[in-house]
C-alpha cells in the first residue's frame, strides 16, 4: 500500500521525469546500458556451446590395408572427426598429443585385416586428450559410437555373404591421458587462473587510477618533480607486486583442493602469470582513461571483462564456438594463458611446446601496456 501512495503521490512523476531525460542527456551511460548486455548475451549464447565437434584425430595405422582405411573413413563420415594429420609410430602420435595439436589418436593394429578375416575381434586403441575432461568425454563416447555403427555395417555385409567371407569386427580399447579421471574441476581451474589475475589486475588498476581523478591527487602529482614516467610505474609496481603473490596462492589452492598435479616448470608458468597480470593492469589502466569516475569504470569493465571470460576458452572448449569466433580469441591473453598453465600443471611440457603461447602473450601484454602508458601520459600533459 505503501509502495502504491508513493507510485499515485504527485511528486513522484517529476522526479521520475526529471531522471528519464537526466539519464538521456548522458549517452555514454545509455550506451553503456544498452551495449555490454546485448553484446555477451550473443557471445555468450556462441561460446557457452557444449556440443563437441570437428574432433582432431592424428591415425596411427599400422595395418595399412583397404579394411583399415574403412575403419579411418567410418570416423570421418561420422562428422565429428576431421584427420589432422597420419603418424609413422605411436611415439609421433603422443607428442601431437601431448603438444596440444591433437585432441584423439587413432591406432590401428598391424594384424588388424588379419582378425578381421578370420571372423576374430580386432583391437584398437583410442586415445583422447583428457585435459578437457568433458570434450574428452564425449569425444570418447563417440569414438565408441562410430565403431560400434561401422561393426553392424561390416556384420550386415557379413550376413549377405558366404560363411567364409564373414568378416570380424573392430574392438576399441580407451586411453585417456593427462586426465585419467575425467575431473572437469582440473580444465576449469587451469583456465580461471588467469582469467582471474586479468580480471583483478584491470579491476584493480581502473579503480586505483580513477580513485586519483576522483580525489584530485592527480593535480598534486604533478606539482612534484617526479615525471610521468615515474608516477605510472610507482602506482602499476605495487598492484603487480601483489598480484604475483595471487600467483603462487591459486596454484597452491588448486594443487590442495583440487588435488592438480603439477609436472612442468613453475618457473614458465610464473612467468606466464606475470605478463597475465601486466596484461589486466594495461586493460584497467586503459579503461580508466576513458572514465572520470568509479561507476563509469565499473561499467566499462563489465563491457570488456566477460567477453574476454567467453572467448578464452578457460571454462568452456573453443571448438564449440564457431570458426570466427575462435580466430578472434587469438588475441585474448586468457586464450593463450589457458594452454600455457595446463601445458605446465598437466601435461609437463615446456618452452619447446608452449613458445607461440608465450609470444602470443608477450606480443599483447607489450601492446595494451604501451597503449594505455601512452593514453595516460597524454592526459598528464
Amino acid at each position: 500500500m505503501r509502495l502504491l501512495r508513493l507510485l499515485t503521490d504527485n511528486r513522484f512523476w517529476p522526479l521520475f521525469m526529471k531522471e528519464l531525460r537526466q539519464i538521456k542527456r548522458n549517452r555514454k551511460l545509455v550506451v553503456m546500458l544498452i551495449m555490454p548486455p546485448t553484446v555477451n548475451l550473443v557471445l555468450l549464447g556462441f561460446a557457452m556451446n557444449s556440443e563437441v565437434k570437428n574432433v582432431k584425430l592424428g591415425v596411427v595405422d599400422y595395418s595399412r590395408t583397404a579394411e583399415s582405411r574403412e575403419l579411418v573413413s567410418a570416423f570421418v563420415e561420422s562428422g565429428s572427426f576431421q584427420i589432422a594429420d597420419t603418424f609413422r609410430s605411436t611415439e609421433e602420435l603422443g607428442r601431437s598429443l601431448s603438444a596440444g595439436r591433437l585432441d584423439a589418436g587413432l591406432v590401428v593394429p598391424e594384424d588388424y585385416a588379419r582378425m578381421r578375416a578370420r571372423g576374430q575381434t580386432a583391437e584398437t586403441q583410442i586415445l583422447v586428450d583428457g585435459v578437457d575432461s568433458n570434450r574428452a568425454g564425449i569425444a570418447a563416447g563417440y569414438a565408441m559410437r562410430v565403431v560400434s555403427a561401422f561393426n553392424e555395417r561390416q556384420g550386415a555385409q557379413g550376413v549377405a555373404a558366404r560363411p567364409a567371407d564373414v568378416r570380424g569386427g573392430a574392438e576399441p580399447r580407451v586411453a585417456v591421458l593427462y586426465n585419467p579421471g575425467l575431473r572437469s574441476s582440473w580444465f576449469i581451474v587451469t583456465g580461471t587462473i588467469g582469467l582471474l589475475m586479468v580480471m583483478i589486475g584491470s579491476l584493480v588498476a581502473s579503480a586505483s587510477m580513477v580513485n586519483e581523478k576522483e580525489g584530485g591527487t592527480i593535480e598534486q602529482l604533478l606539482m612534484t618533480p617526479a615525471g610521468s614516467s615515474e608516477i605510472i610505474l610507482a602506482k602499476v609496481a605495487p598492484i603487480m607486486l601483489l598480484l604475483s603473490g595471487d600467483i603462487l596462492l591459486a596454484v597452491g589452492v588448486v594443487r590442495v583442493v583440487f588435488d592438480l598435479p603439477v609436472r612442468g616448470s613453475m618457473v614458465l608458468l610464473y612467468f606466464a602469470g606475470m605478463l597475465c597480470v601486466l596484461a589486466g593492469i594495461g586493460i584497467g589502466t586503459f579503461i580508466a582513461t576513458f572514465t572520470k569516475s568509479q561507476t563509469q569504470a565499473q561499467l566499462m569493465g563489465f563491457f570488456v571483462n566477460p567477453p574476454l571470460s567467453m572467448l578464452s576458452g578457460a571454462t568452456t572448449p573453443l571448438e564449440g564456438m564457431p570458426h570466427w569466433m575462435q580466430q578472434i580469441s587469438y588475441v585474448n591473453p586468457v586464450r593463450h594463458f589457458s594452454t600455457i598453465a595446463r601445458g605446465v600443471l598437466l601435461k609437463g611440457v615446456g618452452v619447446e611446446v608452449l613458445y607461440p603461447n608465450l609470444l602470443a602473450l608477450t606480443a599483447f601484454t607489450l601492446v595494451i601496456v604501451g597503449a594505455s602508458v601512452w593514453r595516460f601520459r597524454k592526459q598528464l600533459s
